[in-house]
């Protein structure tokens, strides 16, 4: 007896359907499975008969052949388990496929029956809505995942002979639902707080104009002066994801295998910092299957980069395409896939090797040394990071002081409208989402310096001997200043503080 069971499976963050063909017959008791599987697909042999046998079911007794199709795509894992084991119990007729035929079944089985979670959840279940599939069959810890798809039904199982009954209508559940607006606020009120940063305003302002304009910005400063803390904190001003940009993050997540049990959906924007260690393959993505690296991972968030010149500098040097492009590509022999990487880059570094500034007494590094380590950051690659400040010591005063500094909510508000002016001013041009998206010909039309704002630009080019790339920069933080004040002409002030966040610039 012929059955077929629809699954699916995940090719770089989308998925498409997998029809799972079980064709249960006469002769020597032997399993097939075809449509090119991995070894993982074809060990599922041993883990669906034992699970099968352990759940009170009877395995086919004859030869049994399961096609995985379209067959000429590569599958891979082990969340085919459950679609192959109801696909035998189907064709034995131990299962009425009327249900199952609507449905879309992904798990991975347990020896003893036991439904496990697999990657990829939320993308599959996308995938399966648009191809017009009424339900889904998951595992319960990749429930809540699943859920926040809208237009299908969400069906957990613990076990396979939970999901037999099911689809023989002897067990009755109830669709599982997740609530998104408790979601999202749950989440938001987790961020660590700007208040909690006592001093450093200027730093913090510097990273308000940052965040506003969706610049990238490397701090410098000695160790102990806040550098990480205030990096942590820059979730807490980002702008609220919206659902798309959330669903969007949530599939990376589920795809890298990195979200908590039972977690619905990443309604805060990712904040990943990669350690100082990583290879190339670790920070853009990689593998024999590729996998979304911590460029991805920060997808619609920031990624923080602490101690920035102890990084391989050819671990650095592939961050240029990704900042330029928003996406990253990863070529294999098998396939090419192609990941999304739209972030805020946010790094740190001390000032010398030795960690204190050239004008300390404690600073031992020689003006030689100092050149060396600041130039283990290429050109390019500091070109691409439109703000660099330095971050110096907060005095004994404001440590101990009891007063808090201004909370995140204070300054998200000022955020939001100047991201609002930026929304409305790019309203036509797709592809610059802020300022800091900007080509030379978005600068041209919307950078207006007045007279006097010209006049100090043209001044601070000659004499500070800025390239080209860094007086584009400074046009750029110097719009969204100007859009901080709700101002559209271009102000002294405005140029004056945009020159004042170009440290390296000026000290190189």
């Amino acid at each position: 007896m012929l059955a077929k069971v629809f699954s699916g499976a995940v090719y770089g963050v989308d998925a498409y359907t997998v029809e799972i063909e079980v064709n249960s017959g006469h002769g020597e008791p032997k399993t097939l499975i075809v449509g090119l599987p991995d070894a993982a697909v074809k060990e599922s042999e041993h883990r669906v008969n034992t699970a099968l046998l352990n759940s009170g079911f009877l395995p086919p007794k004859g030869r049994v052949t399961i096609n995985l199709a379209p067959a000429n795509i590569k599958k891979e894992g082990p969340s085919f388990d459950l679609p192959i084991a109801l696909g035998m119990l189907a064709a034995e007729g131990d299962i009425k496929p009327d249900l199952l035929s609507r449905a879309c079944v992904i798990g991975e089985l347990a020896l003893s029956g036991a439904i496990r979670p697999v990657r990829g959840v939320l993308p599959i279940t996308l995938a399966a809505r648009d191809a017009g599939r009424k339900a889904i069959i998951v595992p319960a810890e990749n429930a809540a995942e699943a859920a926040v798809v809208a237009g299908i039904k969400v069906f957990a199982m613990k076990n396979l002979r939970e999901a037999a009954d099911f689809l023989n209508l002897t067990l009755t559940l109830n669709p599982h639902v997740v609530d998104l607006t408790e979601t999202f606020n749950a989440h938001n009120k987790t961020l660590a707080d700007f208040e909690d940063v006592k001093g450093q305003e200027y730093a913090k302002r510097a990273i308000e104009v940052a965040v506003a304009g969706g610049h990238n910005i490397l701090m410098i400063g000695s160790p102990g002066t806040g550098k990480t803390m205030l990096a942590k904190r820059i979730p807490s001003l980002l702008p609220p994801m919206t659902l798309e940009e959330a669903l969007e993050t949530t599939k990376i997540h589920s795809i890298a295998g990195k979200l908590d049990a039972h977690e619905s959906l990443i309604a805060v924007r990712p904040f990943h910092s990669p350690h100082h260690t990583v290879s190339d393959a670790g920070l853009l993505g990689g593998g024999t299957h590729p996998m979304p690296g911590s460029v991805s991972l920060a997808h619609n968030g920031v990624l923080f980069l602490d101690e920035l010149p102890e990084f391989n500098r050819n671990v650095l040097e592939v961050l240029r395409q990704p900042l330029e492009d928003g996406e990253v590509t990863i070529a294999r022999a098998a396939a090419s896939v192609t990941f999304p990487c739209r972030f805020m880059l946010v790094a740190a570094m001390n000032p010398t090797p030795d960690g204190y500034f050239p004008d300390d007494p404690r600073s031992t590094s020689s003006p030689r040394q100092i050149q060396n380590y600041q130039n283990k950051i290429s050109g390019p690659l500091l070109d691409r990071i439109d703000i660099h400040i330095e971050v110096p010591s907060v005095d004994y005063q404001k440590l101990a002081g009891l007063e808090k500094g201004e909370p995140s909510s204070a300054i998200r508000k000022r955020i939001i409208a100047a991201r609002e002016i930026q929304q409305a001013r790019y309203e036509k041009d797709k592809h610059v989402h802020c300022n800091a998206d900007m080509q030379p010909k978005q600068s041209r039309k919307y950078c207006h310096p007045s007279d006097d704002a010209k006049q100090l630009l043209k001044t601070a080019v000659s004499e500070m001997n800025f390239s080209a790339r860094a007086y584009d920069r400074i046009l750029k933080v110097a719009r969204t200043i100007a859009d901080l004040d709700g101002e559209e002409l271009i102000g002294t002030a405005h140029i004056a503080e945009a020159i004042q966040y170009r440290t390296l610039d000026r000290t190189r």
